[in-house]
């Protein structure tokens, strides 16, 4: 494959799913690492990645793409997520999602379950869980959000603050070593942690692009969760400190 004909893969690749190592894309156009690295250096140069350790990124990475673009990335691996999120939740369980592509997979996933409570900001999840007749779903109000459907803010906040559920299902913007959680908005941030204040058991479900992914505002440390449900393990930093913490790490398939 000429090299023109590559970078314009990459970039394909990476429009798709957010974020691509060397070695991947080294395997997928059977090359050296090292052709993969000269053209990720010429497309970073040119302003059309952003180079990381092992790989490479989409700018602007701390401006979360649109809600639509964010369900059909990486879709497959959140539907196999959401899948093992729902196998976690019983009939007649009580929990609170926030919004999110992989919290809107999980709740179509819970579909198939009934008698649940339900909280949530997204209008669309509520939707979802709400066409089960059976089921008792809660929507919160506030300063509403017509990407996703979602609403935030004090209002949103004092509303959930009113229950007290046994899961929460939280979709994040990034996981880092460092810092834990991480999301791309405070009033998304602000809301998550209050719907951690009111769960016993706390999953978070995020495909493998949040380990490479970067996103400003902190959600919350990694001992304040319970389970993560991903779809690849972990780098080791992260791993290591999901480790110390206690969390239940679930590989989807």
């Amino acid at each position: 494959m000429h090299q023109s004909a590559r970078q314009a893969a990459i970039l394909r690749n990476l429009d798709l799913h957010g974020s691509c190592t060397v070695a991947g894309l080294a395997a997928q156009f059977e090359v050296a690492g090292e052709t993969i690295r000269r053209d990720i250096k010429v497309m970073a140069n040119k302003g059309l990645v952003e180079r990381v350790h092992g790989g490479a990124v989409l700018p602007d990475l701390f401006r979360e793409p649109d809600f639509q673009k964010r369900l059909n990335r990486n879709a497959e691996a959140k539907k196999a997520i959401a899948r093992a999120a729902a196998a976690q939740v019983r009939d007649g369980d009580s929990l609170m999602l926030d919004t999110g592509s992989t919290t809107a997979y999980v709740a179509r996933a819970l579909t198939q379950r009934r008698d649940l409570m339900v909280v949530t900001n997204c209008a669309e999840i509520a939707r979802t869980l709400a066409t089960n007749g059976r089921n008792k779903v809660y929507l919160a109000g506030g300063e509403f959000r017509a990407d996703d459907t979602a609403s935030f803010g004090p209002a949103a906040i004092r509303f959930v603050e009113r229950f007290r559920v046994r899961h929460a299902v939280l979709s994040i913007g990034a996981i880092a070593a460092d810092d834990g959680f991480m999301d791309f908005h405070l009033n998304e941030a602000e809301f998550s942690r209050a719907v951690i204040a009111r769960a016993s058991r706390v999953m978070v479900v995020a495909d493998r692009s949040k380990f490479t992914a970067q996103a400003p505002v902190k959600v919350g440390g990694f001992a304040e969760v319970d389970t993560l449900i991903t779809d690849r393990p972990p780098p080791a930093a992260i791993a290591q400190r999901l480790d110390e913490a206690g969390v239940t790490v679930t590989i989807a398939d």
